[in-house]
């Protein structure tokens, strides 16, 4: 993809982490941008600081919220609604417990943000995208949805859902010229684990001790190769994994 190709990316989850990241590297490559998150505060930050190289306009809002998904989009001008690329990155994982012990408020969170979210974002979306007869759209999963663990059942399902619905998306929009990629993380050191712990650093820094884990960067870097392959290209699925994993619990620590 060449610099100053009038793309414009939506990215939800866009404060920290991947989100973050993937924001960063597509303003290098001039890809306009709207950023989506809770922190308004980061929001205008990140503003600020890629609004230097590329256009930018910012939406606060929750994905769990579906009026307030569809009323921030609906409120785009007309020019930012011709959105070329959807990143579905926004998601969360709370809590790490058994089936029978776990907090159900954590379900809904899980549910409510990693299935419900990306489905309310990619739904208030798609009607340009379809009108245009082309666009891209990016569901970040992960390895829980490929391999489930102990005591993340919960958690492991939301992402098995996502997989299922980039599979699904890809039937439903192939005679709109709409690609669906499903990228898959393995760990990756970011705000997640501590959001996980409720605010527990030090359970948080215990999931990345001792091993090289992946990083926001390199997620990011896998979705713009992604959207940048020619047109008759489309990436369906990538699994992605720090050297020192070789499955979902099973790391290599130094």
């Amino acid at each position: 993809m060449k610099k100053n190709m009038s793309k414009i990316a939506l990215i939800t989850g866009a404060t920290a982490g991947i989100g973050k990241a993937t924001a960063e590297l597509f303003a290098k490559n001039g890809i306009d941008l709207i950023l989506c998150g809770r922190r308004k505060e980061r929001l205008d930050e990140l503003q600020q600081t890629l609004g230097e190289s590329v256009k930018v306009t910012t939406l606060s809002f929750d994905v769990r919220n579906r009026e307030a998904v569809f009323s921030a989009i609906d409120s785009l001008p007309e020019h930012w609604k011709s959105i070329n690329i959807l990143v579905n990155n926004a998601g969360n994982a709370h809590g790490l417990d058994t089936v029978q012990n776990a907090n159900i408020d954590d379900w809904d969170a899980m549910i409510d943000g990693n299935v419900k979210g990306l489905l309310y974002v990619t739904r208030a979306v798609l009607p340009g995208m379809i009108a245009k007869n082309d666009g891209h759209i990016v569901n970040i999963g992960s390895i829980a949805g490929e391999q489930v663990y102990s005591k993340g059942a919960v958690y492991c399902a939301s992402k098995f859902a996502v997989d299922a619905l980039s599979q699904g998306m890809r039937l439903d929009l192939l005679d709109h010229n709409i690609r669906v990629t499903n990228i898959a993380p393995g760990l990756v050191e970011t705000e997640f684990s501590l959001v996980r712990f409720k605010g527990d650093a030090n359970k948080a820094d215990q999931v990345y001790k001792g091993l090289d884990a992946l990083t926001g960067a390199d997620i990011a870097e896998a979705i713009f190769w992604s959207i940048s392959r020619p047109a008759h290209v489309q990436i369906a699925d990538m699994l992605i994994l720090p050297s020192a994993q070789a499955a979902a619990t099973t790391v290599r620590r130094k």
